[in-house]
Formats: structure tokens, C-alpha cells, sequence
């Protein structure tokens, strides 16, 4: 791994104590105006401070993110189907290795969806892309994506993530299941836990606790952050567990502690 890529990582996840917390605001790519990101700025620049990295597309960085600002960036490169769509999640390249070194991108994410009759899209179109970024030192996060369909459970994210993995990602983004420990034991890469769907903030923040007592190395939360009803201090509880080493009830009482 040459420097550059060790730089990257290490302004992905924090070499004080190998953890992240990413804020996820991808989700217009294919969800549109989703709920709580209307005017992506005015909720996400409040929440930088307490942010490690920024998951987002490119037209987003754009528009609502200005270029002074000191965060890293994990740059959405995958896309090509809508939440209205037959095929949620047939996904190809969207964005070139060209425009995301532009943009500046610590990192680029790229979704996968195994078990689907469309895998072999996927998981082609991240492997070439794994490829190029490699050539410029840039690390690739990849996301196991779930269909509907799909059991979640250990045994399947355990294939995903391993697949993922073993194809070159150097991070896997997952979600987080009973028996999470199994998935990471088999996975030689860090992985960090995908927030869903919104959900009460105490289990959410439960579930980040659970994930990175398992073994995950951080949270690329999104709509359990930015759907709360207050979402500076839902991260900043986020923040405790991740960093702090916070418990899921001294969260909470970071959480109601700085409600309004």
C-alpha cells in the first residue's frame, strides 16, 4: 500500500484510535429529496464539527458543500436506478476515477448487491473500479447493498463483505445483524455499519454500541442522524460511542442533554 493511499485511510479513519464516524448524505442519488435533506447545507454543515468523514455525491459536494471546508470526503460513485425503479440497486459507474480525484475525494463508494440476478453487474463494475482507483492511490469503500428480498443475517453479510473484501475494497461498509462478530472475524478489512432506516435514537445508538463492541471500526450513519429530532446532539452521541467509548445510556443522556 503506498503513501497515498495510507494518507487517505488515515484521514478516513482516524489513526488516534482506528474509528470513524462517516455521515452518510448519499441518499438523493436515488432516493431524490429524501426527508431531512431538502437543503442538504443548512442540516449538514451543523454537524461537521462532529463528523470524521462526509458520504456524499458529487452535484451534492457541489452545490451545498463549500470547498474551504476541512473534512474528507468519500465520494458516491456508483448509481443507475431510482427508489421507483424495478431493479433498486443495479448499479454501474456514474461518476469517473477522473472527476472524483477533481473533486479532491479521500475515497469513493461503490455498491455491490450479492444474491441478486444482477450480481454480476455489480460486482464487475466495482472490481474495475477498484482497478482505476488504485492507479491514484485512492481507497474504495464498498457497500453490501440488500434487496428486499434478501435474509439479513450474519451468514449473508458475512459472503457479502468477504466478497467485497477479496475483490480489493479496503473498506466494507455493512449492516449490522445478530452474531455481527462472525461477519467480522471473516472479513480482512475494517467495516463500518450502515445506520437504515430512521429508528428511535436509543436504539440506534444501542446499535452503533453493539457494532463497534463486535468489532466494527466506526458508523456511516445518515437518516438516524439527520431524521432525528435534534440531530447535532444525535451525533455528537454517535461521537461518544464511537470515540469515547461512551455506553449506549451515557449516550442517550448526551442525546436528551442537549435537546432544545
Amino acid at each position: 500500500m503506498d503513501w497515498g493511499m495510507k494518507n487517505r485511510l488515515s484521514k478516513i479513519i482516524k489513526p488516534k484510535d482506528g474509528r470513524t464516524v462517516m455521515l452518510a448524505v448519499d441518499h438523493g442519488y436515488f432516493m431524490g429529496p429524501t426527508s431531512g435533506l431538502e437543503q442538504l447545507d443548512s442540516m449538514v454543515n451543523p454537524l461537521l464539527p462532529y463528523t470524521d468523514t462526509l458520504m456524499l455525491t458529487r452535484g451534492a459536494l457541489r452545490n451545498y458543500i463549500t470547498p474551504t471546508v476541512d473534512i474528507p470526503i468519500v465520494l458516491r460513485v456508483s448509481g443507475g436506478t431510482s427508489i421507483i425503479g424495478k431493479e433498486l440497486l443495479h448499479e454501474g459507474t456514474v461518476v469517473s476515477i477522473e472527476d472524483a480525484i477533481r473533486l479532491n475525494a479521500s475515497g469513493v463508494a461503490y455498491s455491490i448487491l450479492v444474491g441478486a440476478e444482477f450480481e454480476r453487474d455489480t460486482i464487475l463494475g466495482i472490481t474495475q473500479y477498484i482497478d482505476e482507483a488504485e492507479r491514484y492511490g485512492i481507497p474504495v469503500l464498498a457497500v453490501t447493498a440488500v434487496g428486499k428480498e434478501m435474509k439479513r443475517d450474519a451468514r449473508y453479510m458475512s459472503l457479502a463483505s468477504r466478497i467485497a473484501a477479496e475483490l480489493g475494497a479496503h473498506i466494507v461498509k455493512t449492516y449490522f445483524v445478530s452474531e455481527f462478530e462472525k461477519v467480522i472475524e471473516s472479513c480482512p478489512v475494517p467495516v463500518v455499519i450502515a445506520g437504515g432506516k430512521k429508528q428511535p435514537e436509543d436504539e440506534a445508538l444501542k446499535m452503533a454500541y453493539d457494532a463497534i463492541h463486535a468489532g466494527a471500526i466506526g458508523v456511516d450513519m445518515g437518516r438516524n442522524i439527520f431524521q432525528s429530532s435534534d440531530p447535532i446532539s444525535m451525533i455528537k452521541a454517535v461521537n461518544a460511542i464511537v470515540h469515547k467509548n461512551a455506553t449506549p445510556k451515557e449516550a442517550f443522556e448526551i442525546f436528551k442533554g442537549k435537546k432544545k
